[in-house]
């Protein structure tokens, strides 16, 4: 009983291996070999079958992935540029403000008063001018003199010019439209020269900012367009306006921002975007994540058929993928890609292409 089932596992392992003969395919035998019969000839090189699939590439837009944050296009700390004390605040935290408006007034105290004396002052100063040029016509007063009552003029004008522009800088105005993100003082405080008024921002536009790798950097050119996905879902367009030509020191990163129109204010400063740099065309393939393996190196590629039915292995970058496959760059623009069989097959041997979407011919005697 035993011995049969092991003459029925013999006989079942030679017709599995018949099968399989027939079904990667044999090299016909000479019909000199077959005549004569001789024993111990040498066997026919069998050459291995691979489904293959023609790839043309396509061009694809590229683009570039960063993770950054939306920032304000300009940020301001507006400072008092004369002393005094807070009479009145005309905007509150959180406003518009348009460029010239006043955001808050500070006390005249005896400006007013300085005014008026620099102005006699310079009545004086032209009187005693106009009266030593005329003796000096006379040749009674010394040009010396001359000079002298002219500088004083000078000095006298200097000082009125100066007084009125310290009246005008009582009221502080905003440079330009934006947003009052902060105000840290209130009517009755009192500020010195340079101290803090407000802090204005400027949204309009708004900036997308990034930073990309020292890889990447050469790929990204101003004036390109890109994108934006808010945290809230949004998506905006704009186009990049900067890209840092100096590394950051602790990322070795580089800064790219770009700039969105923001008429509407309805993208603020400081949330989370994915920002989608646009990069010149690639000439691409799409093809099933199955069709790539792996060179001795480690590097991720394709393996082909050449012109000559040889196996070559072409190194292949991912670009993007999707559903139904991913795009890979850096190959040639025609290939016949191996699709199946790909793993069994070593660059350089020869090998039989059979188009993917051929069926499944057995070559089986009889058949």
């Amino acid at each position: 009983m035993r011995r049969s089932y092991i003459v029925a596992g013999v006989i079942a392992v030679g017709v599995a291996g018949w099968v399989a003969s027939g079904q990667f395919g044999e090299t016909p035998v000479s019909e000199e070999t077959a005549a004569s019969g001789t024993e111990g000839a040498a066997k026919p090189t069998v050459i291995p079958r691979v489904r293959v699939r023609d790839s043309l590439a396509q061009s694809r837009k590229n683009e570039l992935i960063v993770l950054g944050r939306t920032e304000a296009s300009r940020r301001l700390d507006l400072r008092a540029e004369t002393s005094g004390r807070i009479v009145a605040i005309t905007k509150n935290k959180g406003e518009l403000v348009e460029q010239g408006e006043v955001i808050a007034r500070l006390a005249m105290d005896d400006r007013q008063a300085r005014l008026r004396q620099a102005a006699a002052l310079v009545k004086q100063r032209e009187i005693e001018f106009q009266a030593s040029k005329e003796l000096s016509s006379r040749n009674f007063r010394s040009k010396v003199k001359l000079a002298e009552t002219e500088a004083n003029l000078a000095t006298a004008k200097a000082l009125f010019q100066n007084m009125k522009l310290d009246i005008q800088r009582t009221e502080i105005r905003a440079p330009f439209d934006g947003v009052l993100e902060k105000r840290p003082v209130e009517v009755g405080d009192y500020l010195a020269v340079g101290g803090a008024v407000a802090t204005l921002v400027d949204l309009t536009p708004v900036l997308a900012v990034g930073n990309v790798t020292e890889q990447e950097v050469g790929l990204v050119k101003v004036g390109a367009a890109g994108r934006a996905k808010l945290v809230t879902g949004a998506i905006v367009n704009g186009r990049i306006r900067y890209v840092s030509t100096e590394a950051t020191e602790a990322t070795r990163t580089f800064r790219v921002e770009m700039e969105i129109d923001n008429s509407a204010r309805s993208t603020i400063a400081g949330m989370t975007a994915e920002i989608r740099l646009q990069l010149e065309a690639l000439k691409v393939h799409k093809v099933s994540p199955a069709v790539l393996t792996l060179a001795d190196d480690g590097a991720v590629g394709v393996k082909a058929v050449d012109d000559l039915g040889q196996v070559q292995f072409h190194k292949a970058e991912l670009v993007a993928e999707d559903r139904d496959g991913v795009w890979i760059a850096g190959l040639p623009d025609r290939l016949m890609i191996i699709t199946v069989g790909q793993e069994f097959v070593r660059p350089g041997q020869k090998v039989e292409p059979v188009p993917h979407e051929a069926p499944v011919i057995s070559r089986l005697k009889g058949q």
